[in-house]
């Protein structure tokens, strides 16, 4: 039976090898971790009638929508990292948002990445006019440096993903009403950063917040 590009040749066999004992501590002692400002209770309800008119525009759409409670605005995203640096990664945290007061930023805008081809996230844009957001950010990747972790050599565009988009037809289609839909201007305060775990699986992300860190005067 020739064998198709992906598919192994006898699928009555079993061809996946058994993770080594080695292999699977080092996994088990990785988290996937990054720092970020809760965004769902401020206005959860608002991107889920967004989200809500969206899938009613293109029903067969095949996007994986963003839940109300996973909605988060991303400063710093580790990925994969040891379990006995997280303290340290905390600890940066505290040191970045020390002497900051709580501020505020805009929750406006739609739009799609990446600009040119088929669509793959949909997301809602972020106003900082005081420039206190970016603030925090740098502050955050020195800090973070500090405790050997590598600075981000991206600029930082500043949003929140609405969707991940797996169908090219049904994307180009989303793009379009996500964009003619806009979205109301909604401000915010900004008075917390978090420590969050993220845990993949076949479903959804599960969320878990490992530290708390409120900005104060």
């Amino acid at each position: 039976m020739k064998r198709r590009s992906g598919e192994f040749e006898d699928a009555g066999e079993a061809q996946v090898s058994p993770i080594p004992e080695n292999s699977r501590a080092i996994l088990s002692n990785l988290w996937r971790v990054f720092c970020a400002v809760d965004l769902s209770a401020a206005i959860g309800d608002r991107l889920m009638q967004h989200i809500t008119r969206l899938r009613e525009a293109v029903p067969q759409s095949g996007a994986s929508w963003s839940r109300e409670s996973n909605i988060h605005l991303t400063l710093k995203f580790f990925g994969d990292t040891q379990q006995s640096r997280i303290s340290g990664l905390s600890e940066a945290t505290s040191r970045a948002v020390r002497g900051r007061a709580p501020f505020k930023i805009v929750i406006e805008q739609t739009g799609s990445f990446p600009k040119a081809g088929a669509p793959r996230i949909l997301w809602i844009g972020v106003s900082d006019e005081s420039g206190e957001l970016n603030a925090l950010k740098r502050h955050l990747e020195d800090e973070c440096a500090s405790e050997g972790f590598d600075k981000e050599s991206r600029p930082f565009h500043p949003h929140l993903t609405l969707a991940r988009l797996r169908l090219p037809r049904a994307a180009r289609a989303l793009a379009v009403a996500h964009k003619e839909m806009g979205f109301e201007p909604i401000e915010v305060v900004v008075s917390e950063l978090k420590v969050i775990r993220s845990e993949l699986n076949s479903e959804a992300a599960k969320y878990t917040v490992i530290s708390r860190h409120p900005l104060a005067s």
